[in-house]
């Protein structure tokens, strides 16, 4: 579309020798573009690099040391920014999962990049709310506890990782009462906690 904007039929050129170095122009600017998957930025400088050097190797082979300084005198480039673009086009993107024919499929990026949990996102979200949902629950049913039934609930049976569990002598030596009184607060308890989740539910 460019170039028929552009054509002029009075220079006696034919339009599809004309359209050739616009339909060129775009489908380097395109290729560029979608070089790789992840894009990245590209001024116009870099875009010039790029294709004076895809013009300019005479195969896929990395340059060598003596032939980035070459290259770099001809363009007039430093040697550092040679390098940077070749890496950039030499540098493939890699597909996530095998195709259909290749046999060994375990060496994937697929395979190694695999989360450990095989759950699926919408599953995950929903656990977390779950988890959510039970927390504020279980804060809820530890507040209509008074002091001493949530204590010993808590040193029972929500002590952190790491940490170990009182036993009901343990709190029975605490409070100065039997073990017997402790379990009977602790059932008690966990009866009323019981309630309030249901009701919350």
């Amino acid at each position: 579309m460019k170039a028929v904007k552009r054509f002029d039929p009075d220079r006696g050129v034919r339009l599809v020798s004309f359209a050739m170095h616009w339909i060129k122009a775009e489908i380097h600017e395109y290729v560029l573009k979608n070089w790789r998957l992840v894009k990245i930025a590209t001024t116009k400088a870099q875009r010039k690099l790029f294709f004076n050097l895809r013009s300019m190797k005479q195969s896929f082979a990395t340059l060598g040391p003596d032939e980035v300084a070459e290259v770099a005198k001809k363009l007039g480039v430093k040697p550092e920014e040679v390098m940077e673009m070749e890496t950039r086009m030499t540098g493939g993107d890699i597909a996530l999962e095998p195709t259909v024919d290749d046999e060994e499929d375990h060496f994937a990026p697929i395979a190694y990049l695999a989360a450990e949990s095989s759950i699926e996102p919408s599953a995950q979200l929903e656990r977390k709310q779950y988890d959510r949902l039970q927390d504020e629950g279980l804060r809820d049913a530890l507040a209509k506890l008074d002091d001493r039934s949530r204590v010993i609930v808590q040193r029972r049976w929500l002590v952190d990782d790491g940490e170990e569990a009182a036993t009901l002598h343990e709190l029975a030596a605490e409070y100065g009462v039997s073990a017997e009184r402790i379990r009977q607060i602790e059932v008690k308890a966990m009866q009323k906690m019981k309630g309030a989740l249901l009701a919350n539910a």
